[in-house]
């Protein structure tokens, strides 16, 4: 039944001489299809976080809209018609439009701190959001569309089996376009390119013309003096003067975010980068660490004052670039500076090398929370224990300073907080016009030199943790904003399942298969906070983890094609005993660990519990039916799965096991009797 469907929209199916051809191509086509799928969402997350000012704050916007795009794109292909073709046009008008009419989601007198200089105004986010969640949702409904259509002429397992290599085609992409820093004219071309060898008949020279729009919209970003791409952001770059000097500024994702002075000029405009040498009592500087290294403002400053020798250390490589490029002190052409481009928290953690001096030296802080879909460079490099890890690498008479544009007393008053915990004792605390602060602490009380006693301006919120590393989270609830975006996001997945997918009693048999998508998605958002804790919150790490979760889901779809294994009971409760060994084996106490046996601890305690959970899904994939209702009720389960991310401010990290727990418990209890024998 599910067959005759499909065969009605003839300019979206392939040509079948025979049954063997009609496979091959249908698998093509599934490939294709998931690829791009994949891709498209990368590229929409990097691309749209990078041209909506602030749109990062909203840490996995996109990626939900991306999920109920292809939950509805399954539910679509059950259908006559077809949301394809209007898809490629749908994303030229969303490039379009915010490439010519820039938007700065306005959130001026929100408690949420927003790190940057520049002024908020533009549309309020109660417009902007819903309308670019609804686009990226009907963009990726086209080639899920393609996929829903696949798995109805497809068995199941094997149905399921080339989406997961497709998906595992699309992130190996753009993974590679990211490594090689390809600008944004490159994945519009592979996406419109997609989109025409999908789209078939007189709908094709549509895609053909919306493709040649997008990509001309592109090629005009990429060809605009100053534009770059790093694995993080779109960078630009220009010259201004300041007094007749020439200063090189640099901004990400639209932000100010640094400038290139001489040292000698910056020391004499900005005393708070001199700061930390004022208060050392020791005399020399023999060696130095600076994390937040960027374009090399502080390593010169840090020459300039004697020191022999500076590890550099910076999470961007392009950032890096432009400073060995255009800083006029050339402090990375310097002999005595090793450059390391990594995560601060993973460099500490792989070196036994100990400084005189430590400085966290602006690092970038682009949002509130953490999240799947947005690297924070700062995560996990301002928790206690990563204080206490700088402690550690500390000589004899050693310093550890930080200093940012904090723009909160209580944050200063949090992270002097967290100096004295890490340290044992007070820290020198300097306030440098609003906002601005040096935090300056010695190995011992003893190696530091404080003008005034600090004494906080009001209570002191605890510090920051490994388990909950949400620095600019003042605490209690979480913020109403936040909680009006997701029930926005939810409205409106209700809506459309419900006028897609008709009355919700008739999706009831696979409720099962929607919990075991929201427990998936929590847990692999635990894994990747793990693994950025364990390895460092860099893109390739987190690459790596999706692509380790895609083949681990192989694996587990393989498994149940090839072997028999237990029944669905047995199975759920290996799923609990892995899930337990996770909960009981914190991270941390993998970090001191050398880096072969922290990784193979780290696969098991991660891997182990979707490995099994995903027998338990496959196993219950392949009784169903009609896989294309099945499979996009999961991918809706998963936009639950990340709005629950967000409890992770109220419960930490580790407590979202138990939660992921539940979510199976109740799939299990409510899956269908006949199920049960699987």
């Amino acid at each position: 039944m599910a067959r005759s469907r499909t065969s009605a929209t003839s300019t979206l199916e392939p040509p079948a001489a025979t049954p063997q051809r009609a496979d091959r191509t249908t698998v093509a086509r599934l490939v294709l299809g998931s690829a791009l799928m994949l891709f498209a969402e990368l590229a929409l997350i990097r691309w749209l976080g990078s041209n909506v000012v602030h749109l990062s704050y909203f840490s996995n916007f996109v990626l939900l809209g991306s999920f109920l795009g292809i939950g509805l794109g399954f539910l679509i292909s059950r259908r006559r018609w077809s949301v394809l073709p209007v898809a490629p046009v749908l994303l030229t008008l969303l490039v379009l439009g915010v490439f010519w009419y820039p938007v700065t989601i306005d959130r001026t007198g929100d408690r949420i701190i927003y790190f940057t200089s520049l002024g908020t105004s533009g549309p309020p986010a109660w417009l902007v959001l819903p309308l670019i969640f609804v686009l990226v949702a009907v963009v990726l409904a086209g080639p899920a569309e393609v996929v829903g259509r696949c798995f109805a002429v497809l068995p199941p397992l094997t149905a399921y089996r080339w989406d997961l290599v497709g998906s595992l085609v699309g992130i190996t992409a753009f993974t590679l376009l990211s490594f090689f820093r390809a600008p944004s004219v490159v994945w519009g071309v592979i996406v419109a390119l997609a989109f025409v060898a999908l789209i078939g008949r007189w709908p094709r020279y549509v895609a053909v013309l919306a493709g040649a729009g997008m990509v001309a919209v592109l090629l005009v970003e990429t060809l605009t003096p100053g534009i770059s791409w790093s694995p993080y952001y779109k960078v630009k770059t220009d010259t201004v003067y300041y007094n007749n000097t020439p200063v090189v500024r640099i901004s990400v994702n639209g932000i100010p975010h640094q400038e290139i002075w001489d040292a000698a000029t910056r020391l004499k405009t900005e005393p708070q980068y001199g700061l930390p040498y004022q208060h050392l009592v020791k005399d020399s500087l023999d060696n130095v660490l600076i994390v937040g290294a960027g374009s090399g403002s502080d390593v010169a400053i840090a020459l300039s004052k004697g020191a022999k020798h500076v590890d550099a250390v910076d999470i961007d490589p392009r950032i890096m670039q432009i400073g060995q490029q255009r800083n006029p002190n050339h402090p990375y052409q310097d002999p005595r500076v090793d450059q390391h481009v990594n995560d601060g928290r993973a460099f500490l953690s792989g070196t036994d090398t100990r400084y005189d001096l430590i400085l966290f030296a602006l690092p970038d802080s682009l949002a509130l929370v953490n999240g799947a879909s947005q690297i924070r460079l700062e995560s996990f490099l301002f928790t206690e224990e990563a204080l206490k890890s700088a402690h550690d690498h500390l000589n004899p008479g050693g310093v550890f300073a930080m200093y940012n544009y904090y723009r909160e007393d209580w944050l200063i008053d949090r992270l002097a907080g967290t100096a004295q915990a890490a340290f044992g004792h007070v820290p020198c605390v300097d306030k440098v016009g609003y906002g601005q602060a040096v935090v300056t602490v010695g190995l011992t009380e003893a190696d530091q030199r404080c003008s005034d006693a600090y004494a906080p301006t009001g209570a002191v919120i605890a510090p920051a943790t490994d388990d909950r590393p949400f620095l600019y989270f003042e605490g209690g609830m979480i913020p109403a904003m936040y909680l009006w975006v997701l029930g926005g996001i939810l409205l409106i997945s209700v809506i459309a399942v419900r006028v897609l997918g008709g009355p919700f009693r008739s999706m009831r048999p696979y409720a099962d298969l929607f919990f075991m998508g929201a427990a998936f998605l929590l847990l692999e958002t635990k894994n990747v906070a793990s693994f950025a804790l364990l390895f460092g919150t860099t893109w390739l790490v987190n690459a790596l983890v999706f692509a380790g979760v895609l083949v681990i889901v192989l694996a587990a779809v393989e498994t149940t094609r090839r072997f028999r294994t237990p029944p669905l009971p047995v199975v759920f409760g290996l799923v609990a005993g892995a899930l337990l060994l996770a909960y009981i084996v914190r991270p941390e106490w993998l970090l001191p660990l050398p880096f072969v046996p922290r990784l193979l601890i780290a696969v098991v305690l991660a891997f182990l519990p979707i490995y099994l959970a995903n027998i338990a899904f496959a196993k219950r994939f392949a009784s169903e039916g009609d896989s294309q209702a099945a499979f996009g009720v999961n991918l809706l389960g998963a936009i639950v799965g990340g709005c629950l991310e967000y409890g992770a401010l109220l419960t930490g990290y580790r407590n979202l096991l138990i939660v992921v727990a539940v979510l199976y418990l109740l799939a299990f209890l409510i899956k269908p009797r006949v199920a049960v024998a699987a």
